[in-house]
């Protein structure tokens, strides 16, 4: 019984990080004064696009391109790097309620605002 508690637990054997993972090609993109990294698949709320739902855009201020173990970083941008992506739809975000108040003035101020976006499909990255 003393052999049991003192003899040492077996873990079982650890996989490498990577073993048995697909890597995914990631990318980070420049719109609307933001930095997003985005991968291949993946949905994104952007700031607003001139264009519709339906369309698609091309992002080609593209910083960093990260392919598994390799990455090629731009200064500033990557040449000849594009990101092309599917517009799913234009909406605006939920509200956000702003109250100004200075006391014993009678100062009171309501005011509202809905921040437009426009959400996008990551579909195919380039270099």
């Amino acid at each position: 019984m003393q052999e049991r508690k003192n003899a040492r637990k077996r873990r079982p054997r650890q996989r490498a990080r990577n073993e048995g993972v697909e890597t995914q090609m990631n990318a980070i993109i420049v719109t609307g004064g933001k930095q997003y990294k985005v991968a291949e698949g993946d949905v994104v709320f952007i700031e607003k696009l001139p264009n519709e739902a339906g369309e698609t855009v091309k992002f080609d201020q593209v910083l960093a391109v990260i392919d598994g173990e390799k990455a090629t970083f731009g200064a500033p941008t990557v040449a000849g790097a594009s990101v092309e992506a599917k517009i799913v739809k234009n909406g605006k975000g939920k509200k956000i309620r702003i109250f100004k108040y200075n006391p014993k003035k009678g100062y009171r101020k309501r005011q509202g605002h809905r921040q437009p976006y426009t959400k996008v499909e990551i579909g195919k990255i380039s270099v």
